[in-house]
């Protein structure tokens, strides 16, 4: 039992000597954690696209990879990539799937040719980063086709009825674009905004002679069209030069029976223009949420595809924004060994405040010198305090008035009190020097009175 109290004293005299430095590193240590926020909101907003759409259906992936983090993703249905890029802009959406060029301005209908000869897509927003190129979103014009088409042109629209998706989806504007770079002027060709859905039903209906749409081909209307006879996207013979005057876009290969083995479709090679596709974000988002989205388009777009090869995505390498830090290390870096061990809060929050962690080390350090010689005044304070009324019962004894019986039973309830004193062994020597002490003021008592009588 002894021990017991020993123990329970000693840990108690630690926890008091060490109270002020632990009571400021806990002080700091909020302080930090309320400024800095290192623990995400629980809800994200990530704007898609429409139902039935590429878009809509990478959506439902990262729904299930963040909820595996407790992290629940708001899937907001849009028109499309330039609908994306407005509710990013106006703070309606904290994370968005952008085609590239969404963000240049559209070319009216008197504009020359020579005006569109535009550079690179204008940055949308210098408060938009992006979190890593995702995909290659190819320019689909799909058209009757009477037997293996050769590589065509634009100008083959001319008087035709042809759907460029709906104006959310920035299909409209580029079709603008590339019609006045070929040439064709606004009437030239019968314009219609429909969805891909209803377009692709009015093509298969005979109700239009082609449909324009930009998606992946994962896209279930894709896949459809493809596999419809008589239905063929059309090859333009030259697009390398599309991309010159555009270089948002790029030529890309859909192969030989790449939607079809069996069926050999398509029938042959096909060039089509294309944009990549980002994952664009806030830079008011929070980083943790920034990182778990790159993270997660890790295992979602890293596979090979009808356009590209195993782990051509994500990348930075044709993101026309800025790439985030956290999107930046997800593709090109090597993740921290903790987050392989810790669970996302805590590797997280290790993430967000090992600066602070480490600043308070470097500050505690030297304040931790005072805590020995602190528990080391308390230990001895519990000793020395008895010292004072061992120096009054021998300041009295001078005085021959008082009793030496008196100041003999003070002495022996000194010494009572002294005995039942617990201190570590570390300090045995003190409480054995005060009752030595109170031992030998005992004798110079005694040998005092006895001179005096």
């Amino acid at each position: 039992m002894r021990r017991l109290t020993l123990v329970l004293l000693s840990i108690r005299d630690l926890l008091v000597s060490a109270g002020p430095v632990l009571l400021l590193a806990v002080g700091l240590l909020v302080a930090a954690y309320w400024w800095l926020q290192p623990q995400p909101p629980k809800t994200v907003r990530l704007a898609t696209g429409p139902e039935g759409s590429a878009y809509a259906a990478f959506g439902r992936r990262y729904v299930q990879a963040l909820a595996r983090e407790g992290i629940t993703v708001q899937l907001i249905a849009t028109e499309g990539s330039v609908a994306n890029l407005r509710l990013l802009q106006d703070g309606g959406a904290d994370v968005a799937f952008v085609r590239g060029g969404s963000g240049a301005a559209p070319l009216t209908a008197g504009a020359s040719a020579a005006a569109s000869e535009p550079a690179a897509a204008a940055d949308p927003s210098e408060s938009l980063q992006s979190l890593g190129a995702l995909f290659y979103e190819p320019l689909w014009i799909f058209m009757r086709q009477d037997g293996q088409a050769a590589p065509g042109m634009l100008a083959q629209l001319k008087g035709l009825r042809v759907s460029v998706d709906q104006a959310g989806s920035g299909v409209p504007a580029l079709m603008q674009r590339l019609l006045t770079a070929s040439g064709l002027a606004a009437d030239a060709v019968q314009l219609r905004e429909q969805d891909a859905r209803s377009a692709a039903q009015a093509l298969l209906a005979g109700q239009l002679d082609a449909v324009v749409l930009t998606s992946a081909p994962q896209s279930p209307v894709v896949r459809e069209l493809l596999r419809t006879p008589g239905i063929a996207p059309l090859e333009l013979a030259q697009a390398d030069a599309y991309t010159r005057r555009f270089p948002f876009l790029r030529t890309v290969t859909l192969p030989r029976g790449v939607a079809d083995l069996a069926a050999d479709v398509p029938p042959h090679d096909i060039t089509l223009l294309a944009a990549t596709t980002s994952l664009l974000t806030r830079e008011q988002t929070h980083p943790a949420l920034r990182q778990l989205f790159a993270q997660a388009a890790q295992g979602i777009h890293g596979r090979a595809g009808w356009l590209n090869g195993a782990r051509e995505f994500p990348n930075t390498r044709t993101s026309e924004l800025p790439v985030s830090p956290e999107g930046d290390r997800a593709i090109n870096g090597t993740p921290p060994f903790w987050q392989r061990w810790l669970p996302f809060w805590a590797s997280n929050l290790v993430q967000r405040m090992w600066l602070v962690i480490g600043g308070l080390i470097v500050l505690l350090l030297p304040l931790s010198r005072v805590v020995p010689p602190l528990y080391t005044y308390r230990v001895r304070q519990r000793v020395f305090r008895w010292y004072a009324r061992l120096r009054q019962i021998e300041t009295r004894a001078q005085d021959p008035r008082v009793p030496a019986a008196e100041l003999l039973d003070e002495l022996d309830e000194l010494d009572r009190v002294a005995h039942h004193i617990a201190v570590p062994l570390a300090h045995a020597d003190e409480l054995y020097a005060l009752r030595d002490h109170i031992a030998t003021v005992r004798q110079h008592i005694r040998v005092l009175r006895k001179d005096s009588t």
